[in-house]
């Protein structure tokens, strides 16, 4: 038997589970911290390294305790966290500023910037990553900083996602270039691509602001998949979490990509890691370009298979937001959501609400219902933001088969399904796919798994997946809802690409930009 520490960062806490090879998950245990937002700024979304590495202290500690095992005992710990979350670091690799968070858009302007430039130049690495580049990802983050930070442009050594400065800290690696960087964040969110001499070159990237001048070098260096191993956990952090110095630390990845791992995907499965927005991760052995993803990646969730990466920017958030302005709470407003028959409600709700991840990769949209009446409530709003993210799912995964990523079955993962019944029934029957859902959560179970094989516990994550993944149920998709999803999906989808979609022959893709524009004045 071997027992690892599996580490999930997510946007608001972060979970460590101990995990026994034979056993499962022994204990568990979250500490949060604060997300920090602005009223005048939706865009704006923060948070600190050092909040991250206390709580990380606080529930590795509480883990250990919950297990009933000795720190002592715990032979790897691997960690996966949110991105694309960036921070500037200076020397020694200290930060100069706050996480920007995946979720911060400050960056808007910076992505179209270079979006424009990838296709000017044409830059390879952009259609390996949907063809339009994201305000949620490193390069438009980085250049917002050195555009509104000129104070601490010149400290700048370098720039890290998450996943990479936490595992680098914990190994006690304080030079930028011995650092070795995921290629799940690298190929996702920064436009790596191995074929093409790994990141964008120094000439393309000054030809988008002069202020990325020199920035290449200092994000260079080793980029790895994560069944290598990042370093070693120093005596300073083994002390802080209750562990063993010395202890391997693979290097880490994204919290949907490991949480796809850990839900038991295979190839030919889609899984929906659905939280406060979705993750949708798949993996193939040959995959192709795919407009308006967000990677397909080599080695990027399984070290031996294409990763493929799509998702919504929200959901549980919509959902969240529904019930806070009814001043209720989500549990409340779903009581009696079994009841509702498709279609019931005659509204139809795009969860836009934080922009557009996939397919269209447009920040600049806002959530949109149609079909109000005098007597809608917002358990009907609800009901029907649940079947607008089906809906939007469904999108996604017909692009994935327009281009040959078939998907054969759906896993519900996060924390959403587990307590939404109602939720995978309707997601079963607007897909017309099997949904299976983990039987327990499967947060850090993908962490773990990669821990073990640092551990050298199993050889394989095929063999890891067969003994800790959890059991699934199972929704089937229900014949009687076929007819009025079809028909309401064709509706969804006219609307979706006309209203979102930024592009000449569209009749209304300028009406949600212009309300944006017009509220902030």
């Amino acid at each position: 038997m071997t027992v690892v520490a599996g580490v999930d960062f997510g946007t608001l806490s972060v979970r460590v589970s101990i995990v026994d090879s034979e056993r499962g998950v022994l204990g568990s245990a979250v500490a949060e911290y604060p997300l920090h937002r602005k009223r005048e700024d939706p865009d704006f979304a923060t948070q600190s390294h050092a909040d991250h590495m206390r709580a990380l202290a606080e529930a590795t500690r509480k883990a250990v305790t919950s297990a009933g095992v000795a720190g002592e005992a715990v032979a790897a710990i691997a960690l996966d966290t949110t991105g694309s979350s960036v921070v500037p670091v200076g020397e020694g690799m200290v930060p100069l500023d706050d996480y920007y968070l995946w979720c911060d858009h400050r960056g808007k302007g910076e992505a179209a910037e270079i979006t424009d430039w990838a296709h000017r130049e044409k830059l390879p690495a952009i259609e390996w990553c949907g063809g339009v580049y994201s305000a949620e990802w490193g390069f438009a983050k980085l250049l917002h900083w050195l555009r509104h930070n000129p104070d601490k442009r010149d400290k700048l050594a370098s720039a890290f996602e998450h996943c990479d400065m936490v595992s680098a800290t914990l190994c006690g690696i304080t030079d930028p270039k011995k650092v070795k960087r995921s290629i799940c964040a690298a190929g996702h969110k920064w436009l790596w691509h191995p074929d093409y001499g790994g990141l964008p070159p120094e000439d393309f990237l000054v030809k988008v602001d002069p202020l990325f001048k020199g920035v290449r070098a200092k994000l260079d260096g080793v980029y790895a998949t994560s069944d290598q191993i990042e370093g070693s956990l120093t005596p300073f952090w083994a002390e802080k979490l209750g562990l063993k110095a010395g202890i391997p630390i693979p290097v880490g990845a994204f919290d949907a990509h490991w949480d796809a791992i850990g839900a038991g995907v295979k190839e030919g499965d889609a899984v929906n890691v659905v939280g406060t927005s979705t993750c949708i991760i798949a993996y193939a052995r040959q995959a192709r370009l795919i407009p308006g993803f967000c990677g397909v990646v080599k080695g990027s969730v399984h070290p031996q298979f294409t990763g493929i990466e799509a998702g919504l920017s929200a959901v549980g958030d919509v959902f969240s937001a529904i019930a806070t302005r009814a001043q209720s709470t989500v549990a409340e407003l779903s009581k009696g959501l079994e009841k509702y028959r498709p279609g019931q409600t005659g509204l139809l709700r795009f969860p836009w609400d934080n922009g557009d991840r996939t397919v269209l990769v447009n920040a600049n949209v806002g959530g949109i219902a149609i079909g109000w009446n005098l007597t809608h409530t917002a358990q009907d709003e609800l009901f029907a933001a649940i079947e607008g993210t089906a809906f939007h799912t469904r999108v996604v995964l017909d692009r994935m088969n327009e281009y040959g990523a078939l998907t054969e079955r759906v896993i519900n993962g996060g924390g959403v399904p587990q307590n939404n019944p109602v939720l995978n029934q309707v997601y079963a029957n607007v897909l017309g796919r099997l949904v299976l859902v983990p039987s327990s959560t499967v947060t850090g179970i993908g962490s773990a798994i990669f821990a073990f094989l640092a551990a050298g516990a199993f050889r394989t994550v095929e063999e890891a997946q067969a003994k800790v993944c959890p059991k699934h149920a199972v929704f089937t998709p229900q014949p009687e809802a076929r007819q009025p999803y079809d028909e309401l999906y064709g509706l969804f989808r006219r609307i979706y690409f006309d209203f979102g979609k930024p592009a000449p022959g569209t009749i209304f893709s300028d009406v949600l930009p212009t309300l944006i524009r017009v509220a902030r004045g």
